[in-house]
């Protein structure tokens, strides 16, 4: 049996326990009790893009899954890209930040997590980290599949659009940057990833 590593990336200032990480984590147990052979791996993912990627790649390069898929929300999003064009493997992005060191040269500085309000101090160097990150355009469309809200109040839906040209797209009137109503979408996740 083909097993898989599906690999989830939460946004920035977010945690494994949001919303959308712990529902997509339910639906994958369920699934690996209907007998798929599915490895769940949700990190907490560091301040600096280039040590979450260090991080991250480490535990992909340690898989012996047969293939890997990764999804990623917003900052996730553009971390996703990053593997999916690395490992030639499919990715589902969620109100992915396209052109996050753009996005988040705002942030710069003292931060809070959403869930902890834990401090953080997100440097001005991980612009630069998120730079070297930066895919340009995708490769193979084919692999990757697109949620965008276009009520998304941090982020440019038309631009996700633009960016995933001939990709699996799922446009949203209203939501928002958290997709609020992800749970009505996720079957059409599990049914793109178990292709």
């Amino acid at each position: 049996m083909q097993s898989t590593l599906l690999v989830y990336l939460h946004g920035f200032r977010s945690s494994p326990r949001s919303s959308k990480a712990v529902m997509t984590g339910k639906a994958i147990e369920a699934l690996s009790l209907g007998g798929m052979c599915i490895e769940w791996y949700c990190p907490q993912l560091l301040a600096s893009p280039k040590k979450s990627m260090e991080m991250v790649t480490q535990f992909i390069d340690q898989s012996h899954a047969d293939r890997i898929i990764i999804i990623g929300s917003s900052l996730g999003g553009f971390y996703a890209n990053y593997l999916a064009e690395k490992y030639a493997c499919k990715a589902v992005a969620l109100n992915p930040a396209v052109r996050a060191p753009r996005e988040l040269a705002p942030h710069v500085g003292m931060m809070t997590a959403y869930d902890s309000d834990e401090p953080f101090d997100f440097r001005p160097e991980y612009i630069d980290e998120l730079k070297a990150l930066q895919i340009e355009r995708i490769t193979n469309p084919e692999r990757y599949f697109l949620i965008a809200a276009k009520g998304d109040e941090l982020l440019d839906w038309k631009e996700m659009v633009d960016f995933y040209a001939g990709a699996k797209q799922l446009v949203l009137e209203g939501s928002d940057h958290g997709i609020a109503d992800y749970g009505d979408h996720l079957p059409e996740v599990l049914c793109f990833i178990s292709k």
